[in-house]
């Protein structure tokens, strides 16, 4: 398989703050809000130097999301900055009728997602915001797996007209995307061929999918990795493509079993090509506070778990076929 090098740990949040400082210097139309988390969002250098297009909203996310809407009627083009889980949940009810339901040009940008965001605990970790949003009609659903790839998406979503949300995270994790590469809103990418098994990941999973493909090349088990960036619209051309070949497929997300990329996946496959599938993702639960990387041990986040639900799938593939 070819090898993905790790660039160095960087925060997919330090890619969306340095596109946004990016955006602000090319278009005056940007402007940003956040909600008292100026720094975690990694928007204080924007805030700083366009201060006149940054707007400090504080405790207050649902009147964050109703000031975007108004915005955009002026031809501003809005990025929010909070937690994923006051981005979503918290605020549910003003973006589906004040952003989604009149397509406003909104871009909602979430940090903090899923489990790694560690120490806080459940009551700020997301392992259901996915499935609000992807649920919303027309809201296109991005999970970006490290920092290039949240840059190059931050740059995509501002000239994409209509509402996004925009999920990373807070932890730095490896980086070994391109930023050369351009980022295609609904287009998969192909990590790596493989004959035996499709692994398709989403945010943080992709490396550690990366990771347990290795270790099973080193098995004979050939795996082709794909990177899903955009959950909505699902590039579902890319997925049965693969599994016509493969005949099975394991989901990877850190996010709830429920409601995920995992299941988007089973719609998918249940219409077009029913086939073998394992699911790795949060099982139902709330998480917990604790370390970022022993959280995604404990919840079965990790290369190990693939590596299990691969070798699992592929046993039952062996009676079938």
């Amino acid at each position: 398989m070819k090898l993905y090098k790790n660039k160095g740990m960087r925060e997919t949040r330090s890619g969306f703050g340095d596109a946004l400082l990016k955006l602000g210097e090319k278009n005056s139309r940007i402007v940003a809000l956040c909600a008292d988390l100026t720094n975690s969002l990694s928007m204080t250098k924007f805030s700083k130097i366009f201060t006149k297009r940054f707007f400090q909203i504080g405790i207050s996310e649902a009147n964050m999301m109703g000031i975007a809407a108004g915005l955009t009627i002026g031809n501003y083009i809005p990025f929010t900055g909070t937690f994923a889980n006051f981005s979503t949940a918290r605020v549910y009810d003003q973006i589906r009728q004040s952003i989604v339901y009149s397509n406003k040009n909104v871009k909602i940008c979430a940090s903090h997602s899923g489990l790694s965001l560690g120490e806080d605990g459940a009551t700020h970790q997301s392992l259901e915001d996915i499935g609000m949003m992807k649920m919303l009609p027309g809201l296109v659903v991005i999970n970006t797996c490290d920092y290039n790839q949240t840059y190059t998406a931050t740059l995509a979503i501002s000239k994409y007209i209509g509402p996004v949300y925009l999920r990373f995270g807070r932890p730095a994790v490896p980086n070994f995307t391109s930023k050369k590469k351009k980022f295609k809103i609904g287009k998969a990418i192909i990590l790596n061929k493989g004959e035996d098994v499709t692994i398709v990941s989403t945010g943080h999973l992709v490396w550690e999918s990366l990771e347990a493909a290795k270790i099973l090349e080193n098995e004979g088990i050939s795996c082709e990795i794909i990177n899903i960036h955009t959950i909505k619209p699902l590039d579902e051309k890319s997925i049965l493509k693969s599994v016509s070949k493969t005949k099975c497929i394991v989901t990877a997300e850190e996010h709830n079993y429920w409601g995920g990329l995992g299941e988007s996946i089973a719609r998918l496959l249940s219409l077009h090509n029913p086939c073998l599938q394992e699911i790795v993702a949060v099982n139902d639960t709330f998480g917990e506070s604790g370390k970022p990387f022993d959280l995604m041990k404990k919840y079965f986040l990790n290369k190990e778990s693939i590596i299990k639900k691969v070798k699992k799938i592929l046993k039952k593939k062996k009676k079938m076929y």
